[in-house]
């Protein structure tokens, strides 16, 4: 059961104060009887609720998958600095969805965005072991004993002992090389870091995967949409 006024604001009516006056002008009817208060309880699935004459189809969680552009914050809001929030149209924004978990600030790639708390600890929590792809560009070559070193798990500069992580070189030589990282964990710059200890600087950093779910490609930065299905399904480990 969900408020009216949370449906009707979630779906971009407007805001409950808004939704209020709507109810008090007679525009909205519950299984064809005119709605008396905005905050009257709906049953999701079983009500038919009309706005002016258009029925609405309501749903309570948003998925989206957005190709982050570098200069935005993973983060719903701040006063200072532009969030992937903020990319949104204001329709999406209604149903204050989060990023799960985050991507440094000048980090591109996928970042998933939802409402739904349920998935969201699926993915982040580090008992589930979930798998993070990233695309890399770094200013040194890679070799196999970076190789071996990311398998044996790398401590950080703070003492943090990471989890076992895998690297494939795509590409090196004396100007630098490309690799893949995965990882499963998400500490404040990891791959950046991890590179550090190894005497490398990560020049270039983009998320490719998150949880067997792979980055459209054909998304550009900054741009995003709504999961389907077979995605979703990937998310939850039913695929």
């Amino acid at each position: 059961m969900e408020r009216l006024d949370k449906i009707l604001s979630n779906l971009g009516y407007g805001t409950r104060k808004e939704v209020k006056v709507m109810v008090k002008n007679g525009w909205v009817e519950v299984n064809g009887v005119t709605a008396k208060k905005s905050d009257m309880k709906i049953d999701t699935d079983n009500d038919i609720v009309v706005v002016d004459g258009e029925e609405i189809n309501y749903r309570e969680f948003v998925y989206i998958m957005m190709n982050k552009p570098a200069g935005y914050i993973s983060a719903t809001f701040d006063n200072y600095q532009d969030t992937v929030v903020d990319i949104l149209d204001p329709e999406l924004q209604a149903f204050e969805p989060f990023p799960v978990g985050r991507l440094d600030k000048d980090t591109v790639g996928l970042l998933l965005l939802t409402n739904d708390g349920k998935l969201n600890h699926r993915l982040i929590s580090p008992k589930h072991h979930v798998d993070k792809v990233y695309f890399a560009e770094i200013d040194k070559s890679v070799n196999e004993s970076d190789i071996r070193a990311f398998e044996a798990g790398i401590t950080l500069e703070d003492g943090y002992e990471c989890m076992p992580g895998k690297l494939e070189i795509l590409s090196s030589d004396e100007h630098g090389a490309e690799v893949m990282v995965t990882i499963q964990e998400g500490k404040f710059h990891q791959v950046k870091r991890m590179f550090k200890t190894r005497g490398k600087e990560v020049v270039f950093l983009k998320r490719v995967e998150f949880g067997g779910l792979k980055l459209d490609e054909t998304l550009p930065e900054g741009d995003y949409r709504e999961l389907s299905n077979e995605e979703l399904k990937v998310l939850r480990g039913e695929a």
